[in-house]
């Protein structure tokens, strides 16, 4: 087969080449504006109107929108790509490379994988798996996207906690969040939520979920919580962010607030997220959640959250597609705001203040967007610290 020539094809991923994107609807922080973006070695020279001149490459948006690059603070799609079926395990490169081109397809151009440090066959997930996607995530090679590694601590399990505190120590978390997926607790405290989760998931008798349910909801709150102040010390010693998850009470939220911890993700009522909002925690939600409108497992709906003023970020959770739409689901609030808690929010959540904005000075991850000829948003181009690499 003849291969197709580009003849700009060393402009666009030659970072030291000046970029032109105009005649384009750019989303800055505080509103939209006509014009276009000039970029120059890794980052943003221009914004507005006034962006034209020369340039080694020059790209005519045609009205689409310029947006940041998304910015995924959890996503566990990653293990879909790993076991894109129940026992079936695909090599570690290529899942990384089919997990990048499907979130830079989606818009992301800073994805953090949050892998699941609990021992749950039933899943596909196992803390010795954890542990070796976190060694790998950084030394897989040609990925176009910027990848780092969520480590989510089961803090019931001790061979969990052990893991992710080696994982900490060796350096290779970038995110860790403390995590209780046990009847009786978070999401599943419920037990007629817990028993039809069990039934869904496995093929077992309700006698088996109500044994389940006897062992585990023994587990006292202040075990909980020692478990997770063990975890959060070493992570802050280390100085990566943390987070909680699925809170469902005030008082949870609140705690996690006086240890430290810097995100509330998927908090499961309005309370909790309003808790979070209030203790100065960035309170993040599901986008797909926000996308389907209302929760798969009957927690809080994004959109019920966000009335109440408490979400400050969306997270892909299972779904990259969902981040980007999620932006053109009609909230009531302006476009930049939406679009804020899909780049610059989680950006300044993990530490990356100049990620996800438009200005001058700013990393150049950006995308164009379709969104009027498609049937859904669509992403046209992708660039990653000036190069283009979608």
């Amino acid at each position: 087969m003849r291969e197709l020539e580009d003849p700009n094809a060393d402009a666009r991923t030659d970072v030291n080449a000046t970029k032109v994107v105009e005649n384009a609807r750019v989303v800055t922080p505080d509103s939209i504006i006509e014009g276009g973006v000039r970029v120059k070695n890794d980052r943003i020279t221009a914004v507005g109107e006034d962006v034209t001149g020369d340039a080694s490459l020059q790209i005519d948006a045609d009205g689409s929108l310029i947006m940041p690059g998304l910015v995924d603070l959890h996503g566990d799609d990653l293990e879909d790509h790993v076991h894109p079926r129940s026992d079936v395990r695909v090599d570690t490169p290529m899942a990384f490379q089919s997990a990048d081109r499907a979130n830079v397809a989606a818009g992301i151009t800073t994805k953090f994988h949050a892998v699941s440090f609990i021992d749950r066959p039933s899943d596909d997930r196992s803390v010795e798996l954890a542990t070796n996607l976190a060694k790998e995530v950084a030394n897989v090679d040609s990925l176009l996207a910027d990848h780092r590694f969520h480590a989510r601590c089961e803090v019931t399990s001790e061979a969990a906690i052990t893991a992710v505190e080696g994982v900490i120590d060796r350096g290779l978390a970038d995110l860790v969040s403390v995590m209780t997926h046990v009847p009786g607790h978070g999401q599943y405290r419920d037990y007629d939520t817990f028993e039809e989760w069990f039934e869904t998931r496995s093929s077992r008798s309700r006698e088996a979920a109500r044994e389940r349910w006897d062992e585990t909801r023994g587990i006292s709150r202040e075990d909980i919580q020692a478990a997770s102040e063990r975890i959060v010390d070493v992570a802050q010693a280390a100085d990566v962010p943390t987070a909680s998850h699925d809170d469902g009470t005030r008082e949870e939220v609140e705690w996690a607030a006086e240890h430290g911890i810097d995100i509330c993700e998927y908090p499961i009522t309005v309370e909790a997220a309003r808790a979070g909002v209030e203790a100065g925690l960035v309170t993040g939600m599901g986008a797909p959640n926000l996308v389907r409108g209302g929760s798969q497992s009957g927690n809080v709906a994004t959109a019920d959250a966000i009335a109440a003023g408490a979400v400050d970020a969306l997270m892909v959770d299972y779904h990259p597609p969902s981040l980007l739409n999620a932006v053109f689901v009609d909230t009531g609030e302006p476009l930049p705001k939406r679009v804020a808690r899909v780049t610059k929010n989680p950006a300044e959540a993990i530490g990356l203040p100049e990620r996800g904005r438009l200005e001058p000075g700013a990393r150049a991850d950006l995308i164009i967007v379709e969104t009027d000829e498609t049937p859904v948003p669509t992403v046209r181009r992708s660039f990653v610290a000036g190069r283009e690499i979608y």
